[in-house]
């Protein structure tokens, strides 16, 4: 612990910088432009930086830098390190000139339009002072924007079962998939035929692999002994995915609260299948050991309280 603790002390502001540009530009000389010092300024401090770690952090080489595995491990560090100062320094500077601070929300598709609208509006209310930032991804990309520190919370799903060692989750909700062709689509018109021949002979516009929702539905495929979708567009973008349906003759499946005005608006219609039983809830997922300090808890409270009361609507 004493080693630890030592080795923190003696790390600075200026070594995380270098680390963190010359891992991105793998180039001393470049990395020294950047930040405003010499090449051999730049290549003393390297080489303090390695001497307080005892090893060497980047391989020279004719082609640049290359940074050894421990080098990755401390180029992460940095970057992860820089970026919350960052937001930190733009929190306290928007502090002094008369606001309340940042929350930055990352959230999946099918729980924005209800459960963390709902949220957001009601925190709005209670804090009208503080920006909030609204970041709508899939559920592998939240917990890589909450993993480097570039959102405070995710209200998403496990992308890996391995990353319970990383975040703590507290289920809120679930998604209801369902899914929907063109208003005008010949399945429109004729009795549905069943899922194998539709998984064989039409089109199919799902989410990326990496994705729970996608994980879920293959899961469910393969419990039935059918194989998945020959003519697949793989979309991860909700805008791109209702333009695609609406102008090919795929089948999509997605939540139904991201769909629901396409739906009431006769743009979509919705197919009679049973699809996403195996989904998982979604729910709030933090950071392990991180204070989470205002505005992040009394979001997280407010998004408790909305949850609940969703649940319960839900229910009636």
């Amino acid at each position: 612990m004493e080693g630890y603790q030592a080795l923190l002390a003696r790390l600075r502001y200026k070594h995380l910088l270098l680390v963190a540009t010359l891992g991105r530009l793998r180039n001393l000389h470049q990395t020294s432009a950047v930040m405003h010092m010499s090449q051999p300024a730049a290549t003393r401090m390297l080489s303090e930086i390695e001497k307080v770690f005892g090893c060497r952090l980047f391989e020279r080489t004719a082609r640049g830098m290359t940074p050894t595995t421990v080098g990755e491990m401390l180029i992460d560090f940095a970057d992860n390190a820089l970026t919350r100062l960052d937001r930190c320094a733009e929190e306290i500077h928007r502090y002094q000139l008369g606001g309340r601070g940042q929350l930055t929300v990352g959230t999946i598709m099918g729980a924005a339009p209800d459960l963390v609208a709902q949220a957001v509006i009601q925190m709005k209310r209670e804090r009208p002072m503080l920006q909030i930032r609204l970041m709508g991804e899939t559920s592998d990309q939240l917990v890589e924007l909450l993993e480097q520190g570039k959102i405070d919370i995710a209200i998403a799903r496990y992308a890996t079962s391995i990353q319970h060692n990383q975040f703590d989750f507290e289920p809120l909700g679930n998604e209801t998939l369902v899914t929907v062709v063109r208003r005008d689509h010949p399945l429109c018109r004729e009795p549905l035929p069943p899922l194998a021949r539709l998984l064989e002979e039409w089109p199919w516009l799902l989410q990326p692999m990496a994705t729970p929702a996608r994980q879920a539905l293959e899961k469910e495929f393969e419990s039935a002994g059918l194989v998945s979708p020959r003519d697949i567009i793989e979309c991860g973008s909700i805008f791109a995915a209702l333009q695609l349906v609406q102008q090919s003759d795929c089948l999509m499946v997605m939540a139904e609260t991201v769909l629901r005005d396409h739906l009431d608006a006769g743009l979509i219609t919705r197919l009679p299948l049973s699809l996403g039983r195996a989904l998982t809830p979604f729910g709030l997922l933090t950071r392990k050991d991180t204070f989470q300090g205002e505005p992040v808890s009394g979001f997280c409270e407010i998004l408790r309280r909305t949850a609940a009361g969703w649940h319960v609507g839900s229910a009636v």
